[in-house]
């Protein structure tokens, strides 16, 4: 395990704090549902989720602080980007918002890098490997979609 300086302690003991204000904050009554400012943040259109994940980013830094590799920083940069975008569509990114708890994830991630470097690494990696083949295939099936439906068009039009 990476021997964790005192001043990462407490940087990382903030984070904590800070992620639970954002995701897990506040209980709904008479359940164990539980959520944070950054759903309701997230009903503020266009800068209620851009708030949040500059919020979040902190996390990064610590985890840079901290010696997390770039596959652990970049997952986590992962985990904001999608709640981030997710959160942008009206009312389903507002839902996906209560469920997600992308600042928890990070905090859980960064812990569990700290006290198992080796496995959470190689998932990061993984996990990173993983996104990015999947955003190249949406990429190029929207390329294809797009020529497709062109050529059929222009046909269309030529008669």
């Amino acid at each position: 395990m990476p021997e964790v300086p005192q001043d990462g302690q407490k940087s990382l003991a903030r984070y904590t704090v800070l992620a639970h204000v954002l995701d897990q904050a506040f209980r709904v009554p008479g359940t164990s549902w539980r959520f944070g400012l950054d759903p309701v943040l997230g009903l503020i259109p266009g800068a209620g989720d851009l708030v949040t994940a500059f919020m979040g980013a902190y996390g990064v830094i610590i985890a840079r602080q901290l010696g997390a590799p770039v596959s652990v920083q970049g997952r986590m940069l992962l985990n904001l980007a999608l709640d981030a975008l997710a959160g942008a569509v009206p009312f389903v990114g507002d839902v996906f918002d209560f469920g997600f708890k992308a600042h928890v994830r990070n905090r859980v991630l960064l812990e569990k890098y700290l006290s198992r470097p080796a496995p959470v690494r190689r998932s990061s990696l993984l996990t990173l490997f993983a996104m990015l083949l999947a955003l190249a295939l949406i990429a190029f099936g929207t390329i294809w979609l797009a020529i497709t439906g062109f050529t059929w068009l222009v046909r269309e039009i030529r008669g």
